[in-house]
């Protein structure tokens, strides 16, 4: 099915898509309580959040052009201006183990490093465990303690690389 995955920069018309996918994914995952993601206002309204200078979204698609998946970067909100955030990298089942997730995160630390961030940072939580060997195996280390001001408070294991 990877051959027919492909990756692509968000569009206006995304969104709703976009938002039922993190809506769908972070539960299942035990991530819909308060302190998460799921919660943040740019939820509905991704394009437009990531259509500003320093940031950039991509989302996953099928042949068929059906939205199934995307991730992005963004300023940290709290940290150095240096460090970007690995923000809202979610799958619906049909597109993880494909080898997309490790070419969209490759491809968000290239554009993170072409934005002029030094440092992408990210947080996940305990269960994710296959997210957390992909983030290992492209060169994250573990952090003891979150960085920025995000919000995240359930999350519990972050994660940073140099670019």
């Amino acid at each position: 099915m990877a051959e027919s995955l492909s990756f692509r920069p968000i569009r206006l018309e995304d969104d709703a898509a976009m938002a039922s996918i993190i809506r769908a994914v972070m539960p299942e995952f035990g991530a819909d309580g308060p302190g998460f993601a799921i919660h943040d206002l740019e939820v509905d309204a991704m394009c437009a959040s990531y259509s500003v200078p320093g940031a950039a979204y991509f989302v996953v698609e099928t042949a068929e052009g059906s939205v199934i998946g995307g991730g992005g970067v963004a300023k940290l909100d709290g940290g150095d201006s240096g460090v970007c955030e690995l923000r809202k990298m979610y799958f619906l089942p049909e597109a993880r183990g494909t080898g997309m997730g490790e070419k969209l995160l490759r491809h968000c630390l290239s554009t993170a490093k072409d934005l002029g961030y030094k440092t992408c940072y990210l947080e996940t939580l305990t269960g994710m465990d296959a997210a957390m060997r992909l983030y290992e195996k492209v060169g994250f280390q573990k952090l003891c303690a979150p960085m920025g001001a995000t919000g995240h408070g359930g999350c519990d294991r972050w994660f940073a690389r140099e670019l």
